[in-house]
């Protein structure tokens, strides 16, 4: 049998780790190492030696734990069986991966459980190949980026559904809202999983997070959007989901001819509540129960002065402080001092919050109580 006179890699482009087919070896076998490439030279189960890039001379001389292992009783040419194995530390940067089911996860802002999908891609580079050869290659002769994914597919995935549902509950961030915060999350899963690359010798040099998607057609994903988008219309007219339930209830009750809704129309209640959801919406409602509002009672209803909570002096339209004794009419932002309207909840000028909330369920609490109505936290 001839003796191999050059070892060098013969392997495809994606494998990260190649054996040379043959283990006939004789001394004087010269070993190509290429670029980005390591060598490990193995006999009976045991790592002889690591070659860094360069060309060697496999001479046991060269090798002294060869020569202890292998008791050559022939001259300067002769044979002996070691196994080299090439591992390729080049960087891999497009390695997929996504979620094969949906993440139930419930949305911390709307506490309504939703399905979530999430996919995108990362980049690892073998970084300690003896570590990396002991761990995971074992019997196979060859192993590629698409098998690498493969071990590790199980231990990421569980640490990604754990990573997403803790971060938008810590964050107490809307699963619709969540692909805004892509890029923060990323790097967030990235320094999670480092430790458990690095276990098997991988440096993980990236990890990104394409898209996080919910299924259009589940039932919660449905109500939930449908809701968001009557909010949406409702302040975009100006009004709430009460005065919208208070328009359908006298719209019908109107409608209710010769019944006690109509009344109750007639009697003047109805026009009292209403005055309770303003100007625009009295004057709808009021036009369709009676059909014409009298000119005078209009033009009150429209010249009723604002009156000073301080003082009880009139004030002008639009006043923010009193010319009878300079009250201020609302509240001052508790950030910028800017004057707000008394129901304000942000300010509108820095968007600072100007109510308490329970720091445990995020509910909204009276600022003189000590502890939270809905969960018993106490107030710090």
């Amino acid at each position: 049998m001839s003796l191999i006179d050059v070892i060098k890699y013969e392997g495809g482009v994606n494998e990260l780790v190649w054996k040379y087919p043959s283990d006939e070896i004789g001394t004087w076998t010269q070993l190509i190492v290429n670029p980005s490439q390591e060598a490990i030279l193995v006999k009976d189960g045991e790592i002889c030696d690591i070659f860094q890039s360069g060309k060697y001379t496999l001479d046991t001389k060269n090798i002294p734990i060869l020569n202890k292992i292998i008791n050559l009783p022939f001259g300067a040419e002769s044979p002996y069986k070691v196994e080299v194995w090439f591992i390729n530390k080049r960087c891999n940067l497009d390695i997929k991966w996504g979620t094969p089911t949906p993440i139930q996860l419930e949305d911390p802002k709307y506490q309504i459980f939703i399905p979530v999908r999430s996919y995108g891609q990362f980049g690892i580079r073998i970084e300690d190949s003896r570590e990396f050869f002991t761990k995971l290659i074992g019997y196979k002769i060859q192993m590629n980026r698409f098998e690498i994914n493969n071990y590790f597919r199980g231990v990421y995935l569980t640490k990604i559904r754990d990573l997403i549902s803790s971060y938008v509950v810590n964050k107490k961030i809307s699963i619709l809202e969540i692909n805004a915060f892509i890029d923060e999350l990323s790097v967030h899963i990235k320094n999670s999983l480092l430790t458990t690359f690095s276990e098997y010798g991988v440096d993980l040099i990236n990890f990104q997070i394409n898209d996080i998607n919910v299924s259009e057609e589940d039932t919660g994903v449905k109500r939930l959007k449908e809701a968001l988008a009557k909010r949406a219309e409702m302040n975009i007219i100006g009004y709430n989901y009460a005065q919208e339930r208070s328009f359908d209830t006298l719209e019908g009750a109107a409608k209710n001819n010769g019944g006690m809704g109509s009344n109750i129309m007639e009697s003047g209640i109805g026009l009292a509540m209403g005055i309770g959801l303003g100007n625009q919406f009295s004057n709808q409602i009021s036009n369709q129960i009676n059909g014409n509002l009298n000119s005078t009672d209009k033009n009150e209803m429209e010249g009723k002065k604002k009156i000073c909570k301080k003082c009880g002096g009139e004030l002008k339209e639009g006043a923010k402080f009193c010319h009878h004794c300079g009250e201020v009419q609302g509240k001052r932002c508790k950030k910028c001092g800017q004057i707000l309207e008394e129901e304000a909840k942000f300010c509108q000028y820095c968007g600072e919050r100007q109510i308490k909330v329970c720091n445990n369920c995020g509910k909204e609490i009276d600022d003189n109580s000590k502890f939270c109505s809905n969960c018993g936290t106490k107030v710090e």
